[in-house]
């Protein structure tokens, strides 16, 4: 894009900001968008099975498994996409997770969650042990970021569909680690995205502000005594960047401001908002300066010393059938407290209660009970390894099997296709034929 189609007020006040930096901040609007694509640790070997194909991959700075890729050579329909190995994602979205620190065991919350980078992100962190709690307030969207969640093979999730207050009232001091990587005005998506321009205003700005202060007074609530939350936006407007620490750290002196030590970004600016604060430790991406479209992020520590809260949930009786499937057809057994909506059953995390709660997604959902027996889910193949399954079945031309075609195959029963030794789907072995089981909605 030209950078002469950005608002005037946009660039008077960037002017301000930049000083004789902001010709060359304007100038990076022209330049080419680069796709950033994340490695999924939670697939063994995923890196060099990515690189088989696209060969050396450059890194992103601020992300360990966070690289450059050209999107002609590897896209949404390859079969590494489909079997959960990447997720294409702006690099300069992949910061917020690398600066908060979560580690395994962790009860993670991610706020406003859509469309489930941060989220995945954050459950590969977690290494499957812990809790993340991915939220979206709107309901297309918390199917959008379950379905993200799903392709991924992340087990130990749960998406929910709830504003910050009803979730703060159910889950007060319980969550470790909080990403809000808030609503904002989108300057750092002109590009991307040019119908954001037409919806900017230095008012929507400021509208945008009053709403994450909102959003945070609710994350301060949720978030545990010594424990950590990362504030995040993609735009580069002061009054919603250091704007916003300013006012949460004078609200709230139990929290402080801790520094973010990664690699390629710039120090935040409190002078912008006339900061008492010293907000350097917080930082800021410029497309001018680095290799991203533009972020600001926070690190905010609650001070004290918080305990694990655990709230047991109820188990369905539709365990013992899942069970039953698993002990014939897996070498592996899952844990957590397997129960059930209906006819559709999940493994929820150990820890957690979702009473009274919207969830899309109830944490790994295992499959469903039809008739007095358990079909499994496309998620929990997504979710498992090629050496967990007692039957799988390699294939050479995933696009046939993403097309719903089926193959003469001797195997009997539930068999997991692989590509490249990743699960892509289950098929179903009966006279001579393996029937496709992969999802209707899915195929292409």
């Amino acid at each position: 894009m030209n950078s002469n189609d950005l608002p005037i007020e946009f660039r008077l006040r960037m002017q301000e900001m930049l000083k004789e930096a902001a010709n060359d901040f304007f100038d990076a609007f022209s330049a080419p968008e680069r796709i950033g694509i994340r490695i999924n640790t939670l697939k063994q070997g995923s890196l060099d099975a990515v690189k088989g194909i696209c060969g050396e991959l450059e890194p992103v700075l601020w992300c360990e498994n966070g690289y450059y890729a050209d999107k002609e050579i590897i896209s949404g329909k390859h079969p590494y996409h489909m079997a959960g190995l990447v997720y294409f994602q702006e690099p300069s979205a992949m910061a917020a997770v690398s600066a908060l620190g979560i580690k395994p065991g962790d009860f993670v919350l991610d706020l406003c969650a859509s469309p489930g980078g941060k989220a995945t992100q954050g459950a590969e962190k977690l290494c499957g042990k812990g809790i993340l709690v991915a939220n979206e307030i709107i309901e297309k969207r918390s199917k959008v970021l379950a379905e993200n969640i799903m392709r991924m093979g992340i087990k130990n999730a749960v998406v929910t569909n709830e504003s910050p207050s009803h979730l703060a009232q159910k889950y007060t001091e319980f969550f470790d680690k909080i990403i809000v990587d808030a609503p904002c005005s989108g300057e750092g998506m002109f590009k991307k995205n040019p119908a954001a321009i037409t919806e900017w205003s230095i008012e929507h700005t400021h509208s945008c502000a009053i709403r994450q202060k909102k959003i945070l007074a609710d994350s301060v609530r949720m978030l545990k005594c010594g424990g950590d939350m990362v504030y995040s936006t993609c735009t580069f407007a002061p009054c919603e960047n250091e704007g916003v620490i300013d006012w949460l750290l004078s609200t709230y002196p139990g929290l402080e401001l801790k520094k973010i030590e990664l690699r390629g970004l710039s120090n935040a600016n409190g002078e912008w908002v006339n900061s008492e604060f010293d907000l350097s430790g917080a930082k800021r991406i410029f497309p001018h300066l680095a290799k991203g479209e533009g972020h600001f992020l926070a690190l905010i520590h609650k001070k004290g010393h918080g305990e694990n809260v655990y709230m047991p949930q109820k188990a369905s009786d539709y365990a013992k059938l899942y069970r039953e499937f698993e002990k014939e057809n897996l070498k592996t057994v899952l844990e957590g407290n397997i129960i059930s909506f209906g006819e559709r059953v999940y493994m929820l995390p150990q820890g957690i209660n979702i009473d009274g709660i919207k969830t899309p997604l109830a944490g790994l959902f295992l499959g469903t009970v039809k008739k007095g027996r358990f079909e499994p889910s496309h998620a929990l193949c997504l979710a498992l390894s090629k050496e967990d399954f007692k039957q799988t079945v390699e294939t050479e031309d995933a696009a046939k099997f993403f097309h719903g075609e089926t193959q003469k195959n001797a195997i009997r029963g539930w068999t997991a296709v692989t590509f490249g030794g990743y699960p892509i789907g289950w098929g179903k072995g009966a006279d001579g034929i393996l029937k496709n089981h992969f999802p209707k909605n899915l195929r292409f």
